[in-house]
């Protein structure tokens, strides 16, 4: 099964169990659609080219060890883990509730962990992959984050994930701006297209980055120990 089939079975799997954040990031329900066309300016078709890119580090037939953090309720990931039965899968968020909805879904190759991404408890190089989801433009300590994510992945693993940057699209801008940081939802300082690339640039030995819309797509590669 190839990464677009398996994104879209997350789509189908939701059935009459979607939350409403469920069916926003997954553009599947009529308040999620609404919300995609609104703030984000995506119908289905971007929606899902965004995650295809975000889940690109993640290789056909993974057996390695994975980190997903924030796991958020698993409705991305979930059907993706199902297809690697040989990957050893962590799951991390610091929200109970997510989590109780993630582990409902999830397969026996994944443990769930309640953390901080902040102060993730892990030895270093632990994971071959760090997975990122629509995570870094909530997390309230940025700085600490890049560095957690880095630290535990291996010499040579992947970094990926996808999350908001402004400056791509005036709208979503507004909607951050006025809604989501006021809210809560969101946490400033964010990354412009051009900042994120310096970021990763100067972190990791091989960056691939894409932009959908108002979402940044990424891919970087850590360099071995000197």
């Amino acid at each position: 099964m190839g990464r677009r089939d398996e994104v879209k079975n997350a789509y189908r799997a939701l059935g009459g169990e979607a939350t409403f954040y469920d069916g926003m990031i997954t553009c599947s329900t009529l308040p999620g659609k609404a919300v995609c066309r609104l703030v984000w300016g995506m119908g289905k078709e971007e929606n899902q080219a965004y995650l295809e890119k975000a889940l690109s580090g993640i290789p056909e037939g993974f057996s390695g060890t994975l980190l997903e953090v924030p796991v958020g309720t698993g409705v991305l990931t979930m059907p993706v883990y199902r297809t690697l039965p040989r990957a050893d899968v962590t799951c991390l968020d610091y929200s109970p509730d997510m989590m109780e909805r993630a582990r409902r879904r999830a397969p026996d190759n994944v443990r769930l962990v309640r953390g901080d991404v902040g102060a993730l408890p892990f030895a270093d190089g632990s994971f071959d992959i760090v997975l990122s989801l629509n995570g870094f433009h909530a997390f309230p300590d940025k700085e600490a984050a890049y560095g957690e994510t880095y630290r535990v992945l291996r010499p040579g693993g992947t970094f990926c994930g996808c999350f908001y940057i402004k400056g791509e699209d005036r709208r979503t801008d507004w909607f951050v701006d006025k809604l989501y940081t006021p809210k809560g939802f969101f946490t400033p300082p964010y990354e412009t297209a051009e900042s994120l690339w310096r970021r990763l640039e100067e972190m990791y030995a091989r960056v691939s980055l894409a932009t959908v819309k108002a979402m940044a797509c990424f891919a970087c590669v850590k360099g071995e120990r000197r």
